[in-house]
């Protein structure tokens, strides 16, 4: 017997349902056919993809349907999931809500599967430009730095079409702290 939590790991297993929750996150609500404009996939298959994420709890209807618009928004209540730390074995920062937890195991999960894969990707697929750099920064230019960098993929995710795909774009900023703060 399926357990609810490993149900919802079932859920998210697929690319597209990972790139949907982004979306709904980033736009508040979606239908099918905008998903579909917005990733370069078909209404029919957002559609199916957002049905089963609202199957298992992740999104729900925004608003009463007129005829086959359907707009989709994130669950208020969240899927049904264990309480206590995620994948990586971390619990959520006080104030930090599931969703971004869940976020950040699904970048963590399609980064690994795409490593695993990498080499069964077409050659011109291959490439991957993961970097890492430390910064030093005020908050202020924190927050300055992460506006910039939401403005330059705000205008590349608006782009669609031929010889383009879904390509997953992590950026984490955050204080390093000390390596004597175990905790």
């Amino acid at each position: 017997m399926t357990t609810p939590a490993a149900e919802g790991g079932i859920a998210l297993a697929h690319p597209l349902r990972t790139a949907l929750l982004g979306l709904l996150r980033e736009h508040g609500t979606l239908t099918s056919t905008e998903a579909a404009r917005l990733l370069g996939q078909s209404s029919g298959l957002c559609s199916f993809h957002l049905r089963q994420l609202a199957r298992y709890g992740y999104i729900e209807e925004a608003a009463q349907p007129r005829g086959r618009v359907r707009p989709w928004r994130l669950a208020l209540a969240g899927p049904a999931t264990p309480a206590g730390p995620t994948a990586g074995g971390h619990s959520p920062a006080p104030g930090d809500d599931e969703f971004g937890a869940l976020a950040r195991e699904l970048e963590d999960e399609g980064y690994r599967r795409w490593l695993a894969h990498r080499q069964d990707a077409e050659p011109a697929w291959r490439r991957d430009e993961a970097f890492s750099v430390v910064l030093h920064l005020s908050p202020g230019e924190l927050a300055e730095a992460a506006a910039e960098i939401r403005a330059v993929l705000d205008r590349r995710q608006r782009r669609g079409g031929r010889g383009r795909r879904p390509v997953g774009a992590v950026i984490r900023l955050f204080p390093l702290l000390p390596a004597d703060q175990s905790g």
